[in-house]
């Protein structure tokens, strides 16, 4: 596996930022990422790259890493411009994981037309980008491409049902991007929609009188015996009464990504052989898992709050060298971020019902202190907007956009190989 220093520097974006935007189905799961490449040089500059550069980095360093530890087993959608469309280049993406989106500015010409055909045959898929009303250049690719993407925040109040009526095509996905809100997405669900693009399953909906499941509260649990020391026994005892953890436990340590070489039955073997750094982060990560599912790591507040996780503790690593229980903290602010959003109640309430340091407090609470500055980082890189400010926080913890890129890359790694073992 990839540490954040193992990549040599001729393969890092060093002058970019990289943003995974999920994309989501009707059911919830994860089945795409869109790659978004931010230009750094904005943090002193202000000045953009065109769309064709953006294009050939993304292009450039997806081909080059390989497209399945970008994204996992999720798709790829991945912007072009017309200079991308006509490019060579073009082939190096492996045509099975990516969704090619032809951005608006693009001209449906004779030419660009018998290109898009041409890919077409040669096995790559389209999606038509940022549709947001029936031109004549959307009527000319639309029966070209396999999903029509539509930027809900750009209509006009009260058109997107309309719009929606006229792109229907059972031959094609409809996708709303920007979508912020669970009532944005209730209402593309009522309109047909069946691919979303937002961060609207990150955001906390605060349920009157909602319980922590029997289940989570013992991983809770868990999480406060090892964090006070408790025994082996006490830790052994706890798990053996939840019959859930005691099946993913098993379940985990006799994965590959563990690294057993024989099978392990029993609990306190599997507990030894975890070791309590990692039996709590496994116990970190298992709230956020559901039982019961086959695929129950699509789930996309999961990935999201491994990939804080992981990114942040990496980053302490880098900034902090050596200092591994900063390190692990890092991790713990990561994971514990989206906790009110998958319990449906304040943070504060959460955070009153578990064991943490004052500085996992004020980083959740207020987004405070180093681990509130790396977590607010983090949420910014997400999104792929400002990149100005990107560039401002990484300067305030002296780390290169290089850097940056190549601890996402591991981070984005180890939780691909991690939800193996679930």
């Amino acid at each position: 596996m990839l540490s954040a220093t193992e990549l040599p520097p001729s393969r890092l974006a060093d002058n970019f930022f990289l943003a995974r935007q999920p994309i989501l189905n009707r059911g919830q799961r994860l089945v795409g990422y869109e790659l978004l490449f931010r230009d750094a040089h904005t943090a002193s500059t202000a000045e953009f790259r065109d769309d064709a550069s953006a294009t050939a980095t993304v292009i450039a360093h997806a081909s080059e890493l390989g497209m399945e530890l970008v994204v996992g087993d999720q798709l790829a959608f991945v912007n072009v411009d017309e200079v991308g469309l006509m490019s060579d280049f073009i082939r190096f993406l492996p045509h099975d994981k990516v969704i090619l989106e032809i951005l608006e500015t693009v001209e449906a010409t004779p030419a660009v037309l018998e290109r898009v055909r041409e890919l077409k045959r040669a096995g790559f898929r389209f999606a038509l980008d940022d549709v947001i009303g029936e031109t004549v250049d959307v009527q000319k690719l639309q029966p070209l491409c396999d999903v029509i993407k539509v930027d809900i925040k750009q209509m006009k109040p009260g058109t997107l049902a309309a719009l929606t009526k006229v792109l229907k095509n059972p031959k094609q996905k409809l996708l709303a991007e920007k979508v912020e809100t669970v009532e944005e997405f209730h209402q593309c669900m009522d309109l047909g929609f069946e691919y979303f693009q937002g961060y609207y399953f990150a955001r906390p909906v605060i349920l009157s009188g909602k319980k922590i499941s029997p289940s989570q509260r013992s991983v809770l649990h868990l999480l406060d015996l090892i964090d006070t020391d408790a025994s082996s026994h006490e830790i052994e005892s706890m798990v053996k009464h939840d019959a859930l953890i005691t099946l993913n436990l098993l379940r985990l340590v006799n994965t590959p990504a563990v690294g057993t070489r024989y099978r392990i039955n029993s609990v306190g073997h599997a507990l030894m052989v975890l070791g309590r750094r990692q039996l709590r982060r496994w116990l970190q990560i298992l709230l956020y898992v559901k039982s019961g599912g086959a695929h129950e790591f699509t789930s996309p507040l999961l990935q999201l709050a491994t990939t804080r996780g992981k990114t942040i503790e990496l980053l302490v690593e880098h900034t902090r060298p050596g200092q591994r229980t900063s390190a692990d903290i890092g991790f713990t602010v990561g994971v514990m971020s989206l906790m009110d959003t998958l319990f449906s109640i304040h943070m504060q309430e959460l955070l009153d019902s578990v064991n943490v340091l004052d500085e996992v407090r004020t980083a959740l609470l207020e987004r405070a202190g180093d681990y509130g500055m790396l977590l607010s980082l983090i949420e910014n890189i997400e999104r792929g907007r400002d990149t100005v400010a990107l560039g401002q926080m990484l300067e305030q913890i002296a780390v290169r956009p290089a850097e940056l890129y190549a601890i996402q890359l591991a981070a984005i790694e180890w939780v691909t190989e991690y939800s193996r073992g679930f």
